[in-house]
């Protein structure tokens, strides 16, 4: 008889490492896509280049840059063992770190192709009324661009809940603390435990069906069809 008590330990620690990611990625991957689509500096498609490198390097080349950066000889680890105590590697916080670097250029990019959509005169307009930049930010460019935004983070969120490589080389897969949906996927068929496998195969595909689904319906520019 297929037992579920294998899946729920992931499945919660999946949305857990994805929701963090995802909302470590609102704050950076909003504020750099701002930064892209309205600064103006030498070597801004470069940067923007780097911070999208992710998104296509292999998963296994990011978990090892991010060993090498957090591991206890790293600079960052190192810092954070010597000052707080603090060890990201084989922790579930090394799995949102993962996470986040590896779905962090899908809400960078979509939030500077919504910030660019805004149109500046929308903007030069509130300033003249008297708004400073941060009220321009969150009541005309941020309301302007929360679909795409929001679409962004959605993607990011599929991408955090099913990310594998980096992952399991920063946070191992240890059942109940950092074994992932992914990870515990992997295991399972290794393992030969099929019925487990397919069960946590299907509710990762039917999470990223769902999501995908709300991020169609969230494209910008999609009008709702208008009763007869």
């Amino acid at each position: 008889m297929l037992s579920l008590d294998p899946a729920w330990p992931a499945l919660a620690l999946s949305l857990k490492v994805a929701t963090w990611a995802t909302l470590l990625n609102a704050v950076l991957g909003v504020a750099a896509g701002y930064a892209l689509a309205r600064a103006r500096f030498p070597g801004r498609e470069l940067c923007d280049a780097l911070l999208t490198l992710p998104l296509v390097l292999p998963p296994t080349v990011l978990g090892y840059y991010l060993l090498v950066l957090v591991g206890r000889q790293g600079p960052l680890g190192a810092w954070l063992k010597d000052s707080f105590g603090v060890s990201l590697i084989f922790t579930w916080q090394g799995a949102v770190l993962a996470a986040t670097v590896v779905a962090f250029p899908l809400v960078l990019k979509s939030a500077r192709a919504a910030f660019e959509s805004v149109e500046p005169q929308f903007e030069q307009a509130a300033r003249v009324l008297g708004l400073g930049e941060w009220g321009v930010f969150f009541r005309v460019t941020l309301p302007l661009a929360w679909r795409g935004i929001l679409a962004g983070l959605l993607l990011t969120f599929a991408r955090a809940l099913g990310e594998f490589g980096a992952t399991l080389m920063v946070a191992g897969s240890i059942p109940g603390r950092t074994q992932t949906l992914s990870v515990a996927v992997y295991e399972a068929v290794q393992a030969g435990q099929d019925a487990t496998a397919n069960l946590l195969v299907a509710i990762t595909s039917v999470t990223c069906v769902a999501v995908l689904l709300t991020v169609g319906r969230l494209a910008p520019g999609r009008v709702a069809p208008k009763a007869v």
